[in-house]
């Protein structure tokens, strides 16, 4: 059985009771059963991974019309590829309406924070809190370690990427203070939409990475055309390797606002020449770390919103 992410709600603490009956069926974050309803949750340690993993269907999570103008700004869709191949489309992350009250944030979490007015103006700040139904508390926003100057009243689209989901709503700055700590009072928003990035939901890129393929491992200098959760492509002048061979590949990308190098296990899934005479390779990522997950899936959603 397979709920729809897009109608999933968070499992929260306290909804979940040592040695009774689960009231709902538990999902991962792309919809797939973990517990039926009716298991009884055994062990501590049981409730805290179903707090940190676990959603369940909610009946009042349905799209509205105001979706028209949603801030998330999905990209276009574009042709369909194979999740774990080297194909080059993708495919909308599943999209629906949150509270904030629902979202897993921490204090100190990234908010990218962009211009309604002048989208090329970004800043990241950091999540201070938020006093319900009033304001949301952030950072002042700080360039080359200077306070940048924000205007009471002024629009932006906030977006954040905690795991596997992207979140996204507009906001006008309430108030700006500056002593004893410089913050934002942000107007509180009536919804957010979240998206859930999809394993094959691939933002076509160019990055220098380095293969290492092979046993004894070959390395090689490629260029990596396009990226996923799962997966990516390499470009390079000849064919590298035979399908099915393991290696590592390892790149930097700017995700969330940091630098990040990335060594990743990948499987080579194929092999095909292109109309430039190069040869395009398609990988799998192997199992990775829940930080290269977090990394890949700021990275990959962000890009992908940026093309809207």
């Amino acid at each position: 059985m397979r709920e729809s992410a897009s109608s999933l709600v968070p499992v929260r603490a306290g909804e979940v009771v040592l040695g009774r009956p689960l009231p709902w069926s538990v999902y991962d974050a792309q919809g797939n059963l973990l517990l039926q309803r009716g298991h009884v949750v055994a062990s501590a340690s049981q409730i805290e991974s179903l707090i940190e993993q676990g959603y369940y269907a909610g009946a009042g999570w349905q799209r509205t019309a105001s979706r028209q103008e949603s801030p998330m700004r999905l990209q276009k869709p574009v042709r369909a590829g194979p999740p774990r191949d080297s194909g080059s489309g993708s495919s909308p992350p599943a999209e629906t309406v949150v509270r904030i009250e629902d979202v897993r944030w921490h204090i100190g979490e990234n908010l990218f924070l962009q211009a309604a007015e002048n989208p090329k103006l970004r800043y990241t700040v950091p999540l201070i809190g938020y006093v319900r139904q009033q304001t949301i508390l952030t950072g002042a926003p700080m360039v080359d370690g200077k306070l940048e100057f924000v205007r009471e009243g002024q629009s932006f689209v906030i977006r954040a990427f905690p795991g596997k989901k992207a979140y996204a709503f507009s906001a006008a700055v309430v108030k700006s203070v500056l002593t004893p700590h410089p913050y934002l009072h942000l107007s509180y928003p009536k919804q957010i939409d979240c998206a859930v990035v999809r394993q094959d939901a691939r933002a076509p890129v160019r990055i220098i990475a380095a293969l290492d393929l092979g046993t004894p491992p070959r390395t090689a200098a490629t260029t990596m055309a396009d990226l996923s959760i799962g997966g990516c492509s390499l470009s390079a002048a000849q064919a590298l390797g035979a399908t099915g061979e393991e290696g590592r590949i390892k790149f930097k990308l700017c995700a969330a606002g940091n630098e990040e190098v990335l060594n990743l296990p990948a499987t080579l899934r194929s092999v095909t020449p292109d109309a430039s005479g190069e040869y395009r390779h398609g990988f799998s990522f192997g199992q990775l770390a829940p930080r290269e997950r977090l990394i890949l899936s700021a990275f990959v959603h962000q890009t992908l919103v940026d093309l809207d």
